[in-house]
């Protein structure tokens, strides 16, 4: 069965989440998160992706990223997953592959989807039990976002220049995000789009980018479709 084709439009943020293959690691010290972290930079760059968050953990990453063109984002992360590997590969002389398969990804409604997926990203180690706070993960945005840390891989999407006139008002509102968790129900949301390479969004949302893309954008109905009177039922 062929696969889905991955759903683009240029513009529109992607929320891209890449596991380790079988769940194993792919960081193993310090070193691999910068590698990691500086061929996201450069290939961010060549193919025109602003990136807003991202959390590299031991055995995944997310990113939450906003592609100028259809293609941006799967070509940064074609050439950023080689990249990687080959570095992995040499340096710890092991041959084979690093990632579990396709990337997943979905595309993100602006509005409060964005920020909500900001905050998911971010709030992953504070999830797996690594963190008391996301400011003490050091391979994430959350300090770049929230206290103003300069980062120059990050670049602002616009709902989070909303938050705030001026910087200090914005890093204050974004902190003030984090002060109660996400809602369960938004996490399963936000995991059942990404895995399913769907669309995350209102049902208005959703109709918009199916409309545009002449396809259907969320999950189906389970089981075979019903017969219609014209199969010979």
């Amino acid at each position: 069965m062929p696969r889905r084709a991955r759903i683009a439009v240029p513009g529109i943020p992607w929320h891209i989440i890449q596991r380790g293959n079988n769940r194993s690691a792919c960081f193993y010290a310090e070193e691999d998160y910068r590698r990691y972290l500086d061929t996201l930079s450069d290939m961010s760059t060549r193919f025109d992706c602003q990136i807003h968050a991202y959390v590299l953990m031991t055995n995944h990453v997310h990113l939450l990223l906003t592609p100028a063109r259809k293609d941006s984002a799967s070509l940064l992360m074609k050439h950023l997953g080689q990249r990687y590997v080959q570095y992995v590969n040499r340096q710890y002389r092991r041959s084979g592959t690093l990632w579990e398969g396709r990337f997943r990804s979905c595309l993100a409604q602006r509005d409060e989807y964005v920020l909500t997926c900001y905050r998911y990203i971010e709030l992953n180690p504070l999830r797996a039990g690594m963190v008391a706070h996301p400011r003490d993960y050091r391979w994430s945005s959350y300090r770049c976002n929230a206290e103003g840390k300069a980062n120059p891989l990050i670049t602002s999407h616009h709902e989070y220049e909303r938050l705030g006139m001026t910087t200090t008002e914005r890093h204050a509102a974004y902190r003030q995000l984090f002060a109660a968790h996400i809602d369960p129900e938004h996490i399963a949301e936000i995991r059942a789009a990404t895995n399913g390479n769907y669309v995350l969004g209102d049902n208005r949302f959703k109709e918009e980018i199916s409309g545009m893309l002449k396809r259907r954008v969320t999950r189906g109905k389970a089981g075979r479709p019903a017969r219609s009177n014209s199969d010979g039922g």
